[in-house]
């Protein structure tokens, strides 16, 4: 006959430990003490096993039952009951040790290393001030995208929109992290795509100026992805020409010891040098163990046969934050444009061979492609001196912040 809370309540201790049963395995152990147990019998593969699931008054009749009810659901999909505890107390034992602000500093001291300074102490300074008060020591696998977005959402109630942005992009590549490590089975930050206010265009205006371009360059150099990918990105600045011709770069254009980069100009049809500076052939130099015995400097993932996609640079800038209101591949041209003349006094003609403009001479004759080429590879020297400089002296500011 099934129990009642009556007959549970006036349950006096005996000498012995005695049972009282209710039904489906579920019985009430009171012991000499006076002391009552919930325990559940079972059988499975013949075998006899009896498992806790609780103690009254802290859990009654009807919470025993259900308790009851779920172990029999599982061992009617013939799963063992103890183990299945056993296991997920091993996961939560797992989970607590591994929160969200433990496996950001793991991943902080992997790929660190081969960042930027000045980028990497940025980066571990926004997550240590913005998300770690409110998640940090949450195991990373519990957290969902709404708690994700109430962090993003106490940032942007400061009005630090931009900050938001990259909260989000940091946060994510750390759940991605966590995910390949086998610590969360998904990131929480893909479902927040839209989910941040828009930034409005005037932040990201000026980027023909040297203070916005600073950190552009050091995120540019903080990518965290595939060498091809990360080359690419490194050398986009430092030769300003147009995305589709860096992408089909081919090795047989390019001399190193000459420190010369040949091809054709798509729109013309004619041959365009450029003066590759000591940075760029360095970048090219680290590249060309992967890609170089192939066609082309930038091949495709998928492809040795074809180029990298347009979309690969594009995808890379979009997930360290630099939205195309702050900076596009056809961007870095108007920027050398503007601070090679307003900057560095640089003759206006150099320039605009250099970018494979019309240029023509007073006469209305059209340039020969190695018009000024000694003065242009001094001047692609001195630019990518400049965003060195550039880089190393925003870093220097920003830390005296």
């Amino acid at each position: 006959m099934p129990l009642t809370e009556v007959a549970i309540r006036n349950a006096k201790p005996r000498e012995k430990a005695f049972k009282l049963y209710d039904s489906g395995g579920l019985y009430l152990e009171v012991s000499p003490a006076g002391g009552k147990w919930w325990r559940l019998k079972y059988r499975l593969d013949g075998k006899e096993n009896r498992l806790s699931l609780g103690v009254y008054p802290h859990v009654g009749l009807s919470k025993a039952r259900k308790r009851r009810d779920e172990e029999r659901a599982l061992l009617a999909d013939h799963i063992d009951p103890s183990k299945h505890r056993k296991a997920q107390k091993s996961a939560h034992t797992l989970n607590a040790a591994n929160t969200f602000e433990q496996v950001t500093r793991e991943w902080f001291a992997k790929f660190s290393p081969s960042w930027v300074p000045a980028h990497a102490e940025r980066k571990m300074r926004l997550l240590e001030r913005n998300v770690f008060p409110q998640i940090g020591n949450r195991p990373i696998a519990e957290i969902t995208a709404t708690e994700l977005l109430s962090v993003l959402q106490r940032i942007e109630e400061r009005g630090a929109l931009v900050m938001a942005r990259r909260a989000l992009v940091y946060s994510a590549q750390v759940f991605r992290y966590a995910v390949r490590t086998e610590r969360a089975k998904a990131d929480p930050s893909g479902a927040l795509r839209g989910a941040l206010a828009p930034v409005k265009n005037e932040h990201f205006a000026a980027t023909t100026e040297p203070g916005h371009l600073a950190p552009i360059l050091r995120m540019l150099d903080g990518y965290e992805g595939t060498l091809t990918v990360r080359c690419a990105l490194r050398l986009m600045p430092l030769v300003f020409v147009r995305p589709g011709e860096l992408r089909k770069a081919q090795w047989s254009q390019i001399d190193l010891d000459a420190a010369e980069w040949r091809y054709l100009v798509t729109k013309t049809n004619t041959e365009h040098i450029v003066p590759l500076s000591k940075q760029s052939v360095r970048i090219l130099r680290e590249l060309y163990p992967l890609t170089g015995h192939g066609l082309y400097v930038f091949p495709s993932a998928r492809s040795n046969t074809r180029p990298m996609s347009d979309n690969a640079i594009l995808a890379a800038m979009r997930t360290m934050g630099i939205s195309k209101d702050m900076m596009t591949g056809h961007g870095f041209r108007a920027a050398a444009r503007t601070i090679l003349d307003e900057v560095l006094g640089v003759r206006v003609d150099f320039i605009e061979h250099q970018l494979a403009h019309a240029v023509r001479d007073p006469n209305g004759r059209a340039y020969n492609r190695t018009a000024f080429l000694p003065e242009r590879r001094m001047m692609m020297q001195d630019w990518a001196d400049y965003l060195d400089k550039l880089k190393s002296q925003s870093a220097v500011d920003k830390a005296r912040c």
